[in-house]
């Protein structure tokens, strides 16, 4: 690693134990994890104290580190058993917690003095100003707003030596820091405190009214009128980011698969490592692009990063057309001497299909499926069960948490 650079930590989401651990073996640093309250992904598979307990002795086996956002918007009555919260966490080895608000962060300085507290996204810290407000608070480190650009980042760490996190991949909120309430007005669930619904990712439709008809006004081939924004990514501008003096390139996505988290911390990795190793020689591959189209939902944009976003960072018009993959199964052991790999099947695949083996430090290769057995060793076509174990020959050796995938069925 050239001397001058300070490796930033690839932050991964992790949505439930199983995501926790595959992000951590293909290369994150760090995952965010949120426990059975206060924090804002209610409907992800959050966890409980036991989970907690096993993730971060995973972790932590590993050098790697588990932060817990606790990132509500607290009304009266939220904070109830906060202080509890944090005192668990604390014994647990939570290596840090994330909070946007107040009262909150003062529970948390009150009932578990020495745990780290970061603050939250959802508190829109946007210059430096506020940066060292928080620091003088005693907070570690800054989730900065998603609306400020590199330039801004650039500034803060000239006046700043707080620990700056950024967004660099993921989903990103049609509202500003992700303050919205169109979810508590249509479906009566607050996004502040967990409950949002996504109406802003619904599709809506634009109608004219003219002499009791009703005509819509987009176009056959076009996507449904929408405030939905495209996804983050600056996978191209990761030494940009470094170079700006970013701490931690967080990923989004907690409700996202194994095959998500696995493909983009596998990339960032890949791409963090490359740039710290060699800064002036650094030059991008782009098989990394390649391989995060793999797992994009929508069009890719630096968000608010090098400019103000436009319509072109929505999803209007007619949509691109994206590569599907389909997460097939994940492999349970491998055989050298017979070269078969036994599988657990996620999703229907048979012989005949090409399917891509992959692997921590960016490992690949595709290959045909030419045989396939059931767990009673009988010749099968086609592995249509949840779950099942199946066994299959592959061309190259892979290991115990490689991902198979293939090409999505066209509709």
């Amino acid at each position: 690693m050239n001397v001058g650079i300070k490796k930033p930590e690839v932050l991964a989401p992790a949505g439930n134990l199983e995501k926790l651990k595959m992000a951590i073996r293909y290369g994150a640093d760090a995952v965010y994890i949120g426990g059975q309250a206060y924090g804002l992904r209610s409907r992800a598979g959050n966890f409980s104290y036991e989970e907690m307990e096993e993730g971060v002795a995973f972790a932590h086996e590993r050098g790697a580190k588990v932060y817990v956002a606790a990132n509500m918007v607290t009304h009266e009555g939220d904070e109830q058993g906060a202080d509890q919260f944090f005192k668990k966490l604390q014994e647990i080895g939570i290596d840090a917690v994330i909070v946007s608000d107040p009262g909150m962060i003062m529970i948390c300085f009150e009932a578990a003095p020495g745990l780290p507290v970061h603050l939250s996204t959802q508190s829109s810290a946007t210059n430096y100003k506020t940066l060292e407000f928080w620091k003088k608070l005693g907070l570690e480190r800054v989730v900065l707003a998603r609306e400020v650009g590199l330039e801004e980042i650039r500034e803060m760490r000239r006046h700043s030596d707080v620990e700056i996190e950024a967004f660099v991949h993921g989903a990103m909120c049609i509202a500003y820091s992700g303050r919205c309430t169109l979810s508590n007005h249509m479906v009566n669930r607050d996004a502040n405190r967990g409950g949002c619904a996504q109406s802003c990712r619904w599709k809506y439709d634009l109608f004219e009214f003219d002499n009791g008809e009703t005509k819509s006004l987009i176009p056959g081939d076009a996507e449904p009128f929408s405030m939905s924004a495209v996804d983050l990514s600056m996978l191209h501008h990761i030494p940009e980011m470094i170079e700006a003096g970013v701490d931690s390139l967080k990923i989004e996505g907690r409700m996202k698969s194994i095959h998500y988290v696995s493909t983009v911390s596998n990339v960032y990795r890949k791409v963090v490592d490359s740039y710290c190793a060699d800064p002036e020689h650094f030059t991008f591959d782009p098989a990394w692009e390649e391989e995060i189209w793999k797992v994009a939902q929508r069009d890719l944009s630096t968000g608010f990063y090098f400019d103000v976003p436009t319509e072109r960072d929505q999803l209007f018009g007619k949509p691109r057309k994206i590569p599907k993959y389909t997460f097939a199964a994940q492999v349970l052991s491998y055989d050298p001497k017979t070269h078969v790999a036994t599988l657990e099947q996620r999703n229907n695949f048979g012989v005949g299909e090409e399917v891509e083996f992959y692997g921590p430090g960016f490992s690949h290769f595709k290959q045909t499926v030419r045989d396939l057995f059931d767990e009673d060793g009988l010749a099968i076509d086609r592995a249509p069960n949840p779950m099942m174990t199946v066994t299959m020959t592959v061309d190259q050796p892979v290991e115990p948490f490689f991902l198979m995938r293939k090409a999505a069925d066209k509709d």
